[in-house]
Protein backbone atom coordinates (compact mmCIF):
# COMPACT_ATOMS: atom_id res chain seq x y z
CA UNK A 1 0.00 0.00 0.00
CA UNK A 2 1.14 3.55 -0.65
CA UNK A 3 1.47 5.88 2.30
CA UNK A 4 -1.70 6.96 4.03
CA UNK A 5 -3.29 9.86 2.19
CA UNK A 6 -3.75 12.81 4.50
CA UNK A 7 -6.97 14.59 3.58
CA UNK A 8 -7.77 18.16 4.43
CA UNK A 9 -10.51 19.17 6.80
CA UNK A 10 -12.11 22.60 7.06
CA UNK A 11 -9.81 25.45 6.07
CA UNK A 12 -10.39 27.10 9.43
CA UNK A 13 -8.38 24.29 11.02
CA UNK A 14 -4.65 24.58 11.72
CA UNK A 15 -2.29 21.74 10.80
CA UNK A 16 0.78 20.56 12.70
CA UNK A 17 2.85 17.41 12.41
CA UNK A 18 3.27 14.88 15.20
CA UNK A 19 5.14 11.56 15.14
CA UNK A 20 5.14 11.38 11.36
CA UNK A 21 1.41 11.99 10.97
CA UNK A 22 -0.28 15.23 10.03
CA UNK A 23 -2.20 16.25 13.14
CA UNK A 24 -5.12 18.60 12.98
CA UNK A 25 -6.08 21.07 15.64
CA UNK A 26 -9.71 21.92 15.06
CA UNK A 27 -11.31 25.09 16.18
CA UNK A 28 -11.16 25.49 19.97
CA UNK A 29 -14.17 23.24 20.58
CA UNK A 30 -12.70 20.46 18.39
CA UNK A 31 -16.20 19.95 16.97
CA UNK A 32 -17.03 19.67 13.27
CA UNK A 33 -20.24 18.69 11.52
CA UNK A 34 -20.09 15.24 9.92
CA UNK A 35 -22.66 13.51 7.73
CA UNK A 36 -22.59 9.71 7.61
CA UNK A 37 -24.30 8.17 4.58
CA UNK A 38 -25.88 4.88 5.62
CA UNK A 39 -27.44 3.61 8.87
CA UNK A 40 -26.49 -0.05 8.67
CA UNK A 41 -24.39 -1.51 11.46
CA UNK A 42 -21.23 0.04 9.94
CA UNK A 43 -22.64 3.55 9.48
CA UNK A 44 -24.40 3.56 12.85
CA UNK A 45 -21.22 2.46 14.63
CA UNK A 46 -19.29 5.20 12.82
CA UNK A 47 -21.84 7.77 13.97
CA UNK A 48 -21.55 6.53 17.54
CA UNK A 49 -17.78 6.85 17.70
CA UNK A 50 -17.69 10.17 15.87
CA UNK A 51 -20.23 11.58 18.32
CA UNK A 52 -18.21 10.15 21.21
CA UNK A 53 -15.24 12.10 19.85
CA UNK A 54 -17.26 15.30 20.22
CA UNK A 55 -18.47 15.93 16.69
CA UNK A 56 -21.89 17.01 15.49
CA UNK A 57 -23.14 14.00 13.56
CA UNK A 58 -26.01 13.48 11.17
CA UNK A 59 -26.86 10.16 9.51
CA UNK A 60 -28.72 9.99 6.20
CA UNK A 61 -30.47 6.69 5.48
CA UNK A 62 -32.73 5.80 2.54
CA UNK A 63 -34.71 3.23 4.50
CA UNK A 64 -37.22 3.98 7.27
CA UNK A 65 -34.98 2.82 10.11
CA UNK A 66 -31.52 1.62 11.06
CA UNK A 67 -30.17 -1.75 10.02
CA UNK A 68 -32.87 -2.64 7.49
CA UNK A 69 -30.67 -3.81 4.62
CA UNK A 70 -27.46 -5.87 4.85
CA UNK A 71 -27.54 -5.82 8.66
CA UNK A 72 -31.12 -7.04 8.95
CA UNK A 73 -30.80 -10.84 9.05
CA UNK A 74 -27.14 -11.75 8.64
CA UNK A 75 -25.40 -14.75 10.19
CA UNK A 76 -25.03 -13.02 13.55
CA UNK A 77 -21.37 -13.81 14.14
CA UNK A 78 -18.70 -11.48 15.50
CA UNK A 79 -16.01 -13.57 13.92
CA UNK A 80 -12.34 -12.61 13.59
CA UNK A 81 -11.96 -16.34 12.94
CA UNK A 82 -13.27 -15.62 9.43
CA UNK A 83 -10.31 -13.36 8.68
CA UNK A 84 -9.02 -15.62 5.91
CA UNK A 85 -10.63 -14.10 2.80
CA UNK A 86 -12.59 -15.97 0.17
CA UNK A 87 -9.68 -15.28 -2.19
CA UNK A 88 -7.17 -17.93 -1.13
CA UNK A 89 -5.36 -20.77 -2.94
CA UNK A 90 -7.70 -23.44 -1.59
CA UNK A 91 -10.76 -21.91 -3.27
CA UNK A 92 -9.45 -22.23 -6.84
CA UNK A 93 -10.21 -25.96 -7.38
CA UNK A 94 -13.59 -25.47 -5.69
CA UNK A 95 -14.60 -22.75 -8.15
CA UNK A 96 -14.37 -25.25 -11.01
CA UNK A 97 -16.55 -27.74 -9.12
CA UNK A 98 -19.13 -25.07 -8.30
CA UNK A 99 -19.61 -23.88 -11.89
CA UNK A 100 -23.21 -24.24 -13.02
CA UNK A 101 -24.51 -25.28 -9.60
CA UNK A 102 -27.45 -23.20 -8.36
CA UNK A 103 -26.71 -24.27 -4.79
CA UNK A 104 -22.96 -23.53 -4.97
CA UNK A 105 -21.57 -21.70 -1.91
CA UNK A 106 -20.03 -19.08 -4.23
CA UNK A 107 -21.93 -18.41 -7.45
CA UNK A 108 -20.91 -15.85 -10.06
CA UNK A 109 -23.43 -15.18 -12.80
CA UNK A 110 -21.54 -14.17 -15.96
CA UNK A 111 -24.69 -13.90 -18.09
CA UNK A 112 -24.19 -10.28 -19.05
CA UNK A 113 -21.29 -8.01 -19.80
CA UNK A 114 -20.42 -6.25 -16.58
CA UNK A 115 -16.92 -4.71 -16.76
CA UNK A 116 -16.82 -4.05 -13.02
CA UNK A 117 -17.71 -7.66 -12.16
CA UNK A 118 -15.13 -9.02 -14.62
CA UNK A 119 -12.46 -6.69 -13.23
CA UNK A 120 -13.45 -7.74 -9.71
CA UNK A 121 -13.17 -11.40 -10.71
CA UNK A 122 -9.71 -10.90 -12.19
CA UNK A 123 -8.54 -9.15 -9.02
CA UNK A 124 -10.09 -11.93 -6.94
CA UNK A 125 -7.98 -14.51 -8.78
CA UNK A 126 -4.80 -12.45 -8.26
CA UNK A 127 -5.57 -12.25 -4.55
CA UNK A 128 -5.72 -16.05 -4.39
CA UNK A 129 -1.91 -16.07 -4.55
CA UNK A 130 -0.44 -17.29 -1.20
CA UNK A 131 1.45 -14.08 -0.43
CA UNK A 132 -1.62 -11.95 -1.09
CA UNK A 133 -3.81 -14.19 1.04
CA UNK A 134 -1.48 -13.96 4.02
CA UNK A 135 -1.25 -10.16 3.79
CA UNK A 136 -5.02 -9.79 3.44
CA UNK A 137 -5.66 -12.16 6.34
CA UNK A 138 -3.43 -10.06 8.58
CA UNK A 139 -5.19 -6.84 7.58
CA UNK A 140 -8.67 -8.22 8.24
CA UNK A 141 -7.59 -9.84 11.49
CA UNK A 142 -5.95 -6.64 12.73
CA UNK A 143 -9.20 -4.72 12.33
CA UNK A 144 -11.49 -7.57 13.43
CA UNK A 145 -9.67 -8.18 16.73
CA UNK A 146 -9.65 -4.47 17.49
CA UNK A 147 -13.33 -4.28 16.65
CA UNK A 148 -14.18 -7.17 18.95
CA UNK A 149 -12.43 -5.35 21.79
CA UNK A 150 -14.30 -2.13 20.95
CA UNK A 151 -17.61 -4.00 21.04
CA UNK A 152 -16.82 -5.46 24.44
CA UNK A 153 -16.00 -2.01 25.82
CA UNK A 154 -19.14 -0.57 24.30
CA UNK A 155 -21.25 -3.31 25.86
CA UNK A 156 -19.65 -2.79 29.26
CA UNK A 157 -20.12 0.99 29.11
CA UNK A 158 -23.70 1.08 27.83
CA UNK A 159 -25.27 -2.25 28.78
CA UNK A 160 -26.52 -2.65 25.21
CA UNK A 161 -28.30 -5.99 24.72
CA UNK A 162 -28.84 -7.79 21.41
CA UNK A 163 -29.31 -11.53 22.16
CA UNK A 164 -25.56 -11.77 22.45
CA UNK A 165 -23.69 -14.97 23.25
CA UNK A 166 -20.03 -15.11 24.19
CA UNK A 167 -19.57 -18.88 23.95
CA UNK A 168 -17.20 -18.72 20.98
CA UNK A 169 -17.43 -20.00 17.41
CA UNK A 170 -16.78 -23.59 16.35
CA UNK A 171 -15.74 -24.37 12.75
CA UNK A 172 -16.48 -27.93 11.70
CA UNK A 173 -14.81 -29.83 8.83
CA UNK A 174 -15.68 -33.05 7.01
CA UNK A 175 -12.77 -33.33 4.58
CA UNK A 176 -9.43 -34.19 6.26
CA UNK A 177 -7.56 -32.10 3.66
CA UNK A 178 -9.79 -29.09 4.35
CA UNK A 179 -9.25 -29.60 8.06
CA UNK A 180 -5.47 -29.66 7.57
CA UNK A 181 -5.63 -26.44 5.54
CA UNK A 182 -7.75 -24.84 8.27
CA UNK A 183 -5.25 -25.85 10.94
CA UNK A 184 -2.48 -24.15 8.95
CA UNK A 185 -4.61 -20.99 8.63
CA UNK A 186 -5.31 -21.17 12.36
CA UNK A 187 -1.56 -21.17 13.02
CA UNK A 188 -1.24 -17.95 10.99
CA UNK A 189 -4.07 -16.33 12.92
CA UNK A 190 -2.56 -17.38 16.24
CA UNK A 191 0.66 -15.64 15.26
CA UNK A 192 -1.38 -12.47 14.81
CA UNK A 193 -3.14 -12.75 18.16
CA UNK A 194 -6.31 -14.81 17.60
CA UNK A 195 -6.75 -17.74 19.99
CA UNK A 196 -7.78 -20.80 17.91
CA UNK A 197 -7.83 -24.38 19.18
CA UNK A 198 -7.87 -27.51 16.99
CA UNK A 199 -10.35 -30.11 18.28
CA UNK A 200 -11.02 -33.76 17.69
CA UNK A 201 -14.56 -34.81 16.82
CA UNK A 202 -15.12 -35.91 20.41
CA UNK A 203 -13.96 -32.51 21.65
CA UNK A 204 -16.31 -30.80 19.18
CA UNK A 205 -19.18 -32.68 20.79
CA UNK A 206 -18.04 -31.63 24.24
CA UNK A 207 -18.30 -28.00 23.14
CA UNK A 208 -21.57 -28.48 21.26
CA UNK A 209 -23.53 -31.70 21.98
CA UNK A 210 -26.21 -30.71 19.44
CA UNK A 211 -23.76 -31.69 16.67
CA UNK A 212 -24.37 -35.37 17.45
CA UNK A 213 -26.36 -35.92 14.25
CA UNK A 214 -23.39 -35.03 12.01
CA UNK A 215 -20.56 -36.26 14.24
CA UNK A 216 -19.91 -39.43 12.17
CA UNK A 217 -19.18 -37.27 9.11
CA UNK A 218 -16.72 -34.89 10.78
CA UNK A 219 -12.93 -34.84 10.52
CA UNK A 220 -12.42 -32.29 13.29
CA UNK A 221 -13.05 -28.72 14.31
CA UNK A 222 -11.38 -25.47 15.27
CA UNK A 223 -12.73 -23.49 18.21
CA UNK A 224 -12.29 -19.75 18.69
CA UNK A 225 -13.25 -19.11 22.32
CA UNK A 226 -13.11 -15.30 22.13
CA UNK A 227 -15.54 -14.89 19.25
CA UNK A 228 -19.20 -14.04 19.79
CA UNK A 229 -22.62 -13.93 18.18
CA UNK A 230 -25.71 -11.77 18.37
CA UNK A 231 -28.51 -10.08 16.47
CA UNK A 232 -26.92 -7.41 14.27
CA UNK A 233 -30.24 -5.74 13.48
CA UNK A 234 -31.20 -5.47 17.14
CA UNK A 235 -27.71 -4.15 17.95
CA UNK A 236 -27.94 -1.53 15.19
CA UNK A 237 -31.35 -0.33 16.33
CA UNK A 238 -30.25 -0.10 19.95
CA UNK A 239 -26.99 1.66 19.07
CA UNK A 240 -28.92 4.17 16.94
CA UNK A 241 -31.17 4.85 19.91
CA UNK A 242 -28.16 5.36 22.17
CA UNK A 243 -26.52 7.57 19.55
CA UNK A 244 -29.63 9.74 19.35
CA UNK A 245 -29.32 10.19 23.10
CA UNK A 246 -25.80 11.42 22.46
CA UNK A 247 -27.09 14.02 20.00
CA UNK A 248 -26.78 12.18 16.67
CA UNK A 249 -29.55 13.09 14.23
CA UNK A 250 -30.89 10.31 12.01
CA UNK A 251 -32.68 11.32 8.80
CA UNK A 252 -34.58 8.19 7.75
CA UNK A 253 -36.33 7.78 4.41
CA UNK A 254 -33.92 10.16 2.70
CA UNK A 255 -32.09 8.85 -0.34
CA UNK A 256 -28.87 10.45 -1.53
CA UNK A 257 -28.93 11.21 -5.27
CA UNK A 258 -25.34 12.37 -5.60
CA UNK A 259 -22.39 13.94 -3.85
CA UNK A 260 -21.86 17.53 -4.97
CA UNK A 261 -18.20 18.47 -5.33
CA UNK A 262 -16.33 21.73 -5.60
CA UNK A 263 -12.75 21.20 -6.63
CA UNK A 264 -11.19 18.60 -4.38
CA UNK A 265 -13.89 18.84 -1.74
CA UNK A 266 -17.40 17.55 -1.26
CA UNK A 267 -19.61 20.60 -0.96
CA UNK A 268 -22.86 18.85 -0.10
CA UNK A 269 -25.33 16.04 -0.71
CA UNK A 270 -28.15 16.23 -3.22
CA UNK A 271 -30.89 14.26 -1.45
CA UNK A 272 -34.60 13.63 -1.72
CA UNK A 273 -34.98 16.10 1.15
CA UNK A 274 -32.94 18.81 -0.53
CA UNK A 275 -29.31 19.82 -0.22
CA UNK A 276 -27.50 18.81 2.98
CA UNK A 277 -24.15 20.21 3.96
CA UNK A 278 -21.42 19.39 6.45
CA UNK A 279 -17.68 19.85 6.84
CA UNK A 280 -16.86 16.12 6.62
CA UNK A 281 -18.66 13.23 4.88
CA UNK A 282 -18.42 9.49 5.57
CA UNK A 283 -19.56 7.08 2.87
CA UNK A 284 -20.88 3.99 4.67
CA UNK A 285 -23.62 2.99 2.25
CA UNK A 286 -22.56 -0.66 1.70
CA UNK A 287 -23.16 -1.69 -1.93
CA UNK A 288 -24.64 1.73 -2.78
CA UNK A 289 -21.26 3.29 -2.00
CA UNK A 290 -19.93 2.26 -5.41
CA UNK A 291 -22.60 4.13 -7.39
CA UNK A 292 -22.28 7.25 -5.23
CA UNK A 293 -18.50 7.32 -5.60
CA UNK A 294 -18.33 6.59 -9.34
CA UNK A 295 -19.34 10.10 -10.60
CA UNK A 296 -16.50 11.51 -8.47
CA UNK A 297 -13.96 9.41 -10.34
CA UNK A 298 -13.56 7.09 -7.36
CA UNK A 299 -13.72 3.48 -8.47
CA UNK A 300 -14.46 1.38 -5.41
CA UNK A 301 -13.63 -2.32 -5.96
CA UNK A 302 -16.96 -3.46 -4.55
CA UNK A 303 -19.56 -5.84 -5.97
CA UNK A 304 -22.80 -6.93 -4.30
CA UNK A 305 -22.51 -10.45 -2.89
CA UNK A 306 -26.03 -11.67 -2.25
CA UNK A 307 -26.29 -13.71 0.91
CA UNK A 308 -29.19 -15.79 2.16
CA UNK A 309 -30.48 -16.63 5.60
CA UNK A 310 -33.38 -18.34 7.29
CA UNK A 311 -34.66 -17.65 10.80
CA UNK A 312 -36.65 -20.37 12.53
CA UNK A 313 -38.12 -20.68 16.04
CA UNK A 314 -36.25 -23.08 18.32
CA UNK A 315 -38.42 -26.07 19.20
CA UNK A 316 -36.04 -28.28 21.20
CA UNK A 317 -33.30 -26.34 23.03
CA UNK A 318 -31.30 -29.53 23.61
CA UNK A 319 -31.05 -30.13 19.86
CA UNK A 320 -30.29 -26.52 18.89
CA UNK A 321 -26.75 -25.19 19.27
CA UNK A 322 -25.55 -22.91 22.03
CA UNK A 323 -22.16 -22.31 20.43
CA UNK A 324 -22.23 -20.49 17.08
CA UNK A 325 -21.26 -22.91 14.30
CA UNK A 326 -19.52 -22.46 10.96
CA UNK A 327 -19.86 -25.33 8.50
CA UNK A 328 -16.87 -24.54 6.34
CA UNK A 329 -17.61 -27.03 3.56
CA UNK A 330 -20.99 -25.48 2.80
CA UNK A 331 -20.08 -21.91 3.86
CA UNK A 332 -22.96 -21.91 6.34
CA UNK A 333 -23.06 -20.23 9.75
CA UNK A 334 -25.53 -20.94 12.53
CA UNK A 335 -26.25 -18.65 15.48
CA UNK A 336 -28.67 -19.00 18.36
CA UNK A 337 -30.47 -15.67 18.83
CA UNK A 338 -32.56 -16.10 21.94
CA UNK A 339 -35.31 -18.53 20.98
CA UNK A 340 -34.56 -18.24 17.26
CA UNK A 341 -32.08 -20.09 15.09
CA UNK A 342 -30.38 -18.05 12.37
CA UNK A 343 -28.74 -19.99 9.52
CA UNK A 344 -26.97 -17.97 6.84
CA UNK A 345 -24.53 -18.36 4.02
CA UNK A 346 -23.70 -18.55 0.34
CA UNK A 347 -22.61 -15.71 -1.92
CA UNK A 348 -24.25 -14.99 -5.25
CA UNK A 349 -22.73 -12.38 -7.55
CA UNK A 350 -25.78 -11.29 -9.50
CA UNK A 351 -25.76 -7.51 -9.37
CA UNK A 352 -28.37 -5.64 -7.34
CA UNK A 353 -31.00 -8.39 -7.71
CA UNK A 354 -32.67 -9.22 -4.39
CA UNK A 355 -34.82 -12.06 -5.70
CA UNK A 356 -34.95 -15.04 -3.37
CA UNK A 357 -33.76 -17.92 -5.56
CA UNK A 358 -35.68 -21.03 -4.41
CA UNK A 359 -32.75 -23.41 -4.95
CA UNK A 360 -30.48 -21.34 -2.72
CA UNK A 361 -33.08 -20.95 0.03
CA UNK A 362 -33.63 -24.71 -0.13
CA UNK A 363 -29.88 -25.30 0.15
CA UNK A 364 -29.63 -23.21 3.34
CA UNK A 365 -32.69 -24.94 4.80
CA UNK A 366 -31.33 -28.36 3.88
CA UNK A 367 -28.02 -27.71 5.60
CA UNK A 368 -29.85 -26.44 8.69
CA UNK A 369 -32.02 -29.56 8.92
CA UNK A 370 -29.00 -31.82 8.45
CA UNK A 371 -26.91 -30.06 11.09
CA UNK A 372 -29.57 -29.71 13.78
CA UNK A 373 -32.57 -31.96 13.01
CA UNK A 374 -35.42 -31.23 15.38
CA UNK A 375 -33.68 -28.17 16.79
CA UNK A 376 -36.02 -25.67 15.14
CA UNK A 377 -39.32 -25.54 13.29
CA UNK A 378 -37.91 -25.29 9.78
CA UNK A 379 -41.38 -25.31 8.25
CA UNK A 380 -41.88 -21.88 9.80
CA UNK A 381 -38.50 -20.56 8.72
CA UNK A 382 -38.45 -17.01 7.37
CA UNK A 383 -36.09 -16.60 4.37
CA UNK A 384 -34.18 -13.40 3.69
CA UNK A 385 -31.56 -12.13 1.31
CA UNK A 386 -29.28 -9.12 1.44
CA UNK A 387 -26.43 -7.58 -0.54
CA UNK A 388 -23.02 -7.55 1.11
CA UNK A 389 -20.39 -5.11 -0.23
CA UNK A 390 -17.52 -7.44 -1.17
CA UNK A 391 -14.00 -6.42 -2.17
CA UNK A 392 -11.86 -8.86 -4.18
CA UNK A 393 -9.21 -9.10 -1.47
CA UNK A 394 -11.71 -9.38 1.41
CA UNK A 395 -10.36 -6.23 3.08
CA UNK A 396 -12.73 -3.30 3.73
CA UNK A 397 -12.19 0.29 2.63
CA UNK A 398 -11.69 2.38 5.76
CA UNK A 399 -9.87 5.68 5.33
CA UNK A 400 -9.51 8.83 3.25
CA UNK A 401 -10.08 9.57 -0.42
CA UNK A 402 -8.51 12.14 -2.74
CA UNK A 403 -11.40 14.43 -1.81
CA UNK A 404 -10.14 16.25 1.23
CA UNK A 405 -13.26 15.84 3.36
CA UNK A 406 -14.65 12.51 2.11
CA UNK A 407 -13.92 9.31 4.00
CA UNK A 408 -14.79 5.68 3.31
CA UNK A 409 -16.22 3.10 5.70
CA UNK A 410 -17.50 0.40 3.38
CA UNK A 411 -16.65 -2.85 1.60
CA UNK A 412 -16.76 -5.09 4.69
CA UNK A 413 -18.30 -8.03 2.82
CA UNK A 414 -19.54 -10.76 5.16
CA UNK A 415 -17.75 -9.19 8.14
CA UNK A 416 -19.58 -5.89 8.56
CA UNK A 417 -20.97 -6.91 11.94
CA UNK A 418 -17.54 -8.19 12.96
CA UNK A 419 -15.63 -5.03 11.99
CA UNK A 420 -18.23 -2.29 12.49
CA UNK A 421 -17.16 -0.97 15.88
CA UNK A 422 -13.45 -1.10 15.10
CA UNK A 423 -13.97 0.65 11.77
CA UNK A 424 -15.97 3.41 13.45
CA UNK A 425 -13.41 3.89 16.23
CA UNK A 426 -10.52 3.89 13.75
CA UNK A 427 -12.27 6.39 11.51
CA UNK A 428 -13.01 8.71 14.43
CA UNK A 429 -9.31 8.71 15.35
CA UNK A 430 -8.17 9.34 11.77
CA UNK A 431 -10.64 12.18 11.20
CA UNK A 432 -9.73 13.71 14.55
CA UNK A 433 -5.99 13.34 13.81
CA UNK A 434 -5.42 11.21 16.89
CA UNK A 435 -2.95 8.37 16.74
CA UNK A 436 -5.20 5.31 16.15
CA UNK A 437 -5.07 2.24 18.35
CA UNK A 438 -4.20 0.08 15.32
CA UNK A 439 -2.14 0.67 12.20
CA UNK A 440 -4.49 1.73 9.35
CA UNK A 441 -1.99 0.59 6.68
CA UNK A 442 -3.56 -1.58 3.99
CA UNK A 443 -7.14 -0.72 4.90
CA UNK A 444 -7.65 2.25 2.60
CA UNK A 445 -8.45 2.80 -1.06
CA UNK A 446 -4.79 3.42 -1.93
CA UNK A 447 -3.61 -0.11 -1.14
Amino acid sequence: MAGVVTPHLPSRARRTTCKGLTALQHRESGRVKIIVIGAGVVGTAAAWYLAAAGHEVEVVERRDGAGLETSFANGGQISPCHAEPWANPAVLPKLARWLGREDAPLLMRWRRWDPELWAWGASFLVNCLPGRTEANTERVLRLALYSRDCLRRLRAETGIAYDQRTAGILHIYRDPAEYAHACAAADLMRRHGLDRVALTVAECLEHEPALAAVAPTLAGGIFTPGDESGDAHLFTRELARLAEGRGVRFRYGVGVRRLVTRGERVAGLDTEAGQLEAEVYVLAAATASRALARPLGLHLPIVPAKGYSITAPVTDPARAPVVSITDDEHKIVVSRLGERLRVAGTAEMTGEDLTLTPARVAAVLGHARALFPGGADYDRAEPWTGLRPATPDGVPLVGPTRYHNLWLDTGHGTLGWTMACGSGALLADLIGRRRPAIDPAGLGLSR
